[in-house]
């Protein structure tokens, strides 16, 4: 216990409340401060960085691929290192690696342009190089690491009310995240896309110094317990979970993938629709504060199916929710495929918002839920790594359907072909708990 509370002022033994709720406050500002690394903060930079590096589009969209999918290879280590060291210590250095490589960001052309000068070329290839490395520093620390530590370090600290502060939780983060372009935007046209990103990396390493003093790993480092409960009998059931799986064993089970797909399809239209959203939207003749506008309406939508369901999920099965967010998929999808008529636009808006919303449900609750909170680094880690790849990807994809085949629209019949197959599998989908006595 020395250890966990090793660098801080504060001991969860002493605070007036659960500490818990201090917890989920710190946690949550620490989900917004992976944003720099988000599609959602990258998107914004995107016209206005690829223009001062030389790049086009698709070698901009590559880049951010190649650094984003070599990055998904080492979120699952970090989750094993999650269940080692806890989320204090990894949130910390992953914070610190995140502003270096922001401040990196803001000097990308000055880097290229001095390796050109060193070996005397002149090339496209240097300044690609050199932002796949920084994009792969970015995802990794940022949509990667910082935003699974946060997460599961609130959902450790809470067990019977876990669906109830996650909600809590998803309301922040939604408002946090769906303003966030719009900020961003502000920022750049003030300062340069320079100095918002320098800007952004300072505010970093001032929040670093917060997170060793208010991120603990779990409550039974401190001989406390899930949602403050004062157990007086070893006969009181702390755990809702009746077994602890490891990574080896959830991956045997249905849910394990579909769940993990569902997820990562999610991540994989909303990173691709995200950060080519300006370009989507001109291209069918909108402007480009009419696309930033549309994340508002999906927020809101995204933040009541997300106070909902979360409440809702201590009470009913979770696979109900899988199922919805299958149909929001494929509105999704089919609003991007009719993005020409205001119809399309309303479809686009619900379905997101629906997929959204559920998304902050089945990320943070249903793994615990499903699994135990044993390994829940390890689980959550390996799934994060398929979120990570399915957002490597979908930029690319999105940019390839425009520039080669004329539309963005292309992107909605892919869409229904995986959406296919993961309704299929998702009918005989279940909780693994209820086949322990089986197994």
């Amino acid at each position: 216990m020395a250890n966990s509370n090793r660098f801080s002022f504060i001991d969860p033994q002493k605070t007036p409340f659960f500490y818990g709720y201090i917890v989920l406050f710190i946690g949550t500002i620490g989900i917004w401060a992976s944003i720099p690394g988000q599609t959602v903060g990258v998107s914004v930079f995107t016209d206005p960085v690829k223009d001062a590096l030389g790049l086009s589009r698709n070698e901009f969209s590559n880049a951010y691929m190649i650094g984003t999918f070599v990055s998904s290879f080492f979120v699952s280590r970090a989750g094993v290192l999650f269940d080692k060291f806890g989320a204090r210590y990894v949130s910390f250095i992953t914070t610190i690696i995140l502003g270096v490589a922001l401040l990196l960001c803001s000097i990308s052309v000055e880097i290229s342009e001095a390796i050109q000068q060193v070996f005397s070329i002149t090339t496209w290839v240097i300044p690609f190089i050199v932002i796949t490395v920084l994009f792969f520093l970015i995802r990794l620390s940022g949509q990667g690491v910082l935003t699974m530590a946060s997460r599961n370090m609130i959902m450790l600290w809470f067990d019977k009310n876990r669906g109830k502060v996650n909600s809590i939780s998803s309301i922040a983060i939604s408002l946090g995240f769906s303003t966030s372009p719009i900020f961003l935007n502000e920022l750049i046209d003030t300062n340069g896309w320079e100095a918002s990103w320098q800007i952004i990396a300072v505010g970093l390493f001032i929040f670093s110094f917060f997170i060793l003093q208010f991120y603990r790993n779990k409550p039974e480092d401190f001989e406390l317990n899930p949602d403050g409960i004062k157990i007086e009998t070893e006969e009181i059931k702390i755990e809702t979970t009746e077994r602890d799986f490891n990574l080896k064993e959830a991956k045997q089970t249905r849910a394990f993938w579909i769940i993990g797909l569902v997820l990562a399809f999610n991540s994989f239209f909303i990173t691709g629709f995200t950060f080519h959203v300006i370009s989507i939207f001109s291209s069918q003749n909108y402007s480009k504060d009419q696309a930033i506008a549309i994340f508002l309406p999906i927020s809101v939508i995204a933040i009541i199916v997300s106070v909902i369901c979360n409440i809702m999920s201590d009470y009913i099965q979770h696979k109900i929710y899988i199922y919805v967010m299958l149909f929001s998929a494929l509105l999704a999808s089919i609003g991007l495929l009719l993005l020409n008529s205001t119809y399309g636009v309303y479809v686009l808006i619900v379905g997101l918002g629906v997929l959204g919303g559920l998304f902050a449900v089945v990320n943070a609750v249903t793994w615990p839920r499903y699994y135990g909170r044993k390994y829940l680094g390890a689980i959550s880690g390996k799934v994060m790594s398929f979120l990570v790849i399915a957002s490597a990807v979908a930029p690319s994809l999105f940019s390839y359907c425009y520039t080669i085949l004329g539309s963005y629209s292309y992107i909605s019949y892919l869409n229904f072909m995986f959406l296919g197959v993961l309704i299929i599998g998702a009918f005989k989908l279940k909780n693994p708990q209820k086949d322990i006595t089986v197994s």
